[in-house]
């Protein structure tokens, strides 16, 4: 093994690359199955997984090819594709690169169609709440659609023999081809730029479903859902319909459908005009007719005929009132003199030099009052320092003594009674005028009966 070459895995995968890229058979192959895996990056690329009920392969479509899809690819949709096969070194397995993709069983434009309106459908961009009125009479009107197309020629003629007073201003537009959608937003937006506008007609003639896609692009119905000016959609024939007509405001069968329904035929309109001209007329009439029979009624009514009966019992009755006001009046002018009366002797009696007085007098009588009975409490007072001045004169007990009675202390103890003293014993005798030093010699205590 030593002299055998080995070789790299990339250049085991290059070879491999150089025979896929060889092989005719390889390139431009044909393959329908189903999508599965369906990854859409930010780049513009897709990739996804290509399958059938046994096996599957990677492929990719670059944003080159896709920017020409007319559908959205999803996860289980069958498509058509043709593609080369060959290596992708990076993972060392084949894939196949898709040029072109097709539903399978069902046209590319019709999905498209029908997957743009169900996106629109459920943002609600064909609600009714959001369609606005057209206006009757319109002064001024906006065409966004081809410069030389028959339909702008059809728009002239109708709404010039409809309603020539309209003013029409044209806004240009590509209706057919790649850039048919921009210039047709860009048209609209300038349409809705320009103040007097009234009503804004955008459409084309008939032709295939190719022909007419712009007015199924995206951008487009954004723009006549984003119009300030009321839009009527005029896009084909009758019986074609696109997504434009479903977000339009009103939608139009043809371009001269859609003149006529922009403005009223001015015949008509006269004719109009002249029938309630005449139905005024004679509303009039019947009206002044009622009125009149109604005056004669009321001139020939017997209370008319002698008016002054219909305001005599009044002009009685306004009497009697007014006898009964004056009264009344008289009667509440006494009562509340009285009542005046009375307030303004109120008032006197509580002037501040009445009151001042008042409080003078009751002053005076006070103090009177608190100087007799100052004097009685005096009095009072005299009298029982006097009677207790004798009660302690009649309790001293040197008046007692005056009269023969003494004291006898031992040891400066008043002696009371003879079992405190004993034979032998000193004392004092105290008497009225002094005292004297005794021995006790003898104890006779007091005899019982």
């Amino acid at each position: 093994m030593s002299n055998q070459t080995f070789l790299t895995v990339q250049a085991l995968t290059k070879y491999v690359k150089r025979k896929f890229d060889a092989d005719p058979h390889l390139r431009n192959v044909y393959v329908k199955g189903e999508l599965s895996n369906v990854k859409l990056h930010p780049s513009g690329h897709i990739y996804f997984t290509l399958k059938d009920d046994k096996t599957r392969i990677q492929a990719a479509m670059f944003r080159s090819r896709s920017n020409t899809l007319q559908f959205k690819p999803e996860n289980g949709m069958n498509v058509l594709i043709t593609g080369d096969v060959t290596v992708y070194e990076t993972a060392g397995s084949y894939q196949l690169y898709v040029q072109t993709m097709e539903p399978d069983g069902i046209g590319a434009l019709y999905l498209a169609f029908e997957q743009l309106k169900k996106k629109l459908q459920q943002e609600g961009l064909f609600e009714a709440r959001f369609k606005q009125p057209i206006p009757q009479t319109p002064q001024t009107i906006g065409i966004v659609t081809a410069e030389s197309g028959a339909a702008l020629r059809d728009m002239y003629s109708t709404i010039t023999r409809r309603f020539p007073m309209t003013k029409m201003y044209l806004f240009p537009a590509l209706v057919q081809g790649r850039t048919a959608a921009p210039s047709i937003v860009q048209a609209i937006e300038q349409a809705n730029r320009t103040a007097d506008i009234d009503v804004l007609l955008v459409g084309r003639g008939g032709g295939s479903i190719e022909d007419l896609w712009a007015f199924n692009e995206e951008e487009v119905a954004r723009a006549i859902f984003s119009s300030r000016i009321p839009i009527i959609s005029a896009v084909g024939h009758e019986t074609d319909t696109t997504i434009a007509d479903y977000v339009a405001d009103l939608r139009a069968p043809t371009p001269t459908a859609a003149a006529e329904m922009a403005v009223p035929d001015q015949l008509q309109l006269f004719q109009h005009l002249k029938n309630q001209q005449r139905s005024m007329y004679l509303a009039v009439q019947t009206l002044l007719r009622q009125q009149n029979k109604r005056l004669e009624t009321a001139r020939s009514a017997y209370p008319l005929q002698y008016p002054d009966r219909l305001y005599r019992p009044f002009i009685e009755k306004m009497d009697n009132l007014e006898e009964r006001l004056r009264r009344s009046g008289n009667t509440l002018i006494q009562e509340k003199r009285m009542v005046f009366d009375n307030l303004y002797a109120g008032l006197q009696y509580y002037t501040p030099i009445r009151r001042i007085q008042l409080e003078q007098q009751q002053t005076k009588q006070l103090a009177m009052r608190m100087n007799r009975a100052a004097e009685q409490n005096v009095k009072h007072q005299q009298q029982r320092f006097i009677s207790l001045t004798r009660m302690m004169q009649a309790l001293n007990p040197l008046q007692v003594m005056e009269r023969g009675f003494s004291i006898a202390y031992q040891e400066d103890e008043v002696v009371k009674s003879i079992e405190n003293l004993s034979v032998g014993e000193k004392m004092t005798v105290q008497m009225s005028d002094g005292s004297v030093q005794a021995v006790v010699e003898n104890i006779i205590p007091k005899e019982v009966k």
